[in-house]
C-alpha cells in the first residue's frame, strides 16, 4: 500500500488555524480515521481538477470537513473546519464508504 501524503499551500496552513482553529495534524489526521465518509465536490470541480470532500473524525476527537484535491499523488488540502450539524450526521450515518 502506497503512504498517503499532503501538500499545503502556506496560506491555507495559516487560514485554517486562524480563522477556524484546525492545525495542519489534526486535519491531516481525518484522512486516517477508519469511518470516513468521501464525497466528490461538484460545486468546486472543474473540468481541470476534481475536488473531494471528506468527514472525519480527527485526532483531537472532533468532526471535521476537509476539502482537497489530488495533485502529483498528494492530498492537497484547501480546507478544514469543524462540520456543520448536517454534515457530522452524514458523517454518522450507517452507510459507511
Amino acid at each position: 500500500m502506497k503512504e498517503l501524503g499532503f501538500d499545503w499551500e502556506q496560506w491555507n496552513i495559516q487560514k485554517n488555524e486562524l480563522k477556524h482553529g484546525v492545525s495542519r495534524l489534526e486535519a491531516e489526521s481525518v484522512f486516517f480515521d477508519p469511518q470516513y465518509r468521501l464525497f466528490s465536490d461538484i460545486v468546486h470541480s472543474t473540468p481541470r481538477e476534481a475536488r473531494y470532500v471528506l468527514f472525519g473524525k480527527s485526532i483531537e476527537n472532533r468532526i471535521l470537513m476537509v476539502g482537497f484535491t489530488l495533485r502529483s499523488q498528494k492530498a492537497r488540502i484547501i480546507t478544514a473546519r469543524t462540520a456543520s450539524k448536517k454534515e457530522r450526521t452524514i458523517y454518522a450515518s450507517e452507510e459507511k464508504k
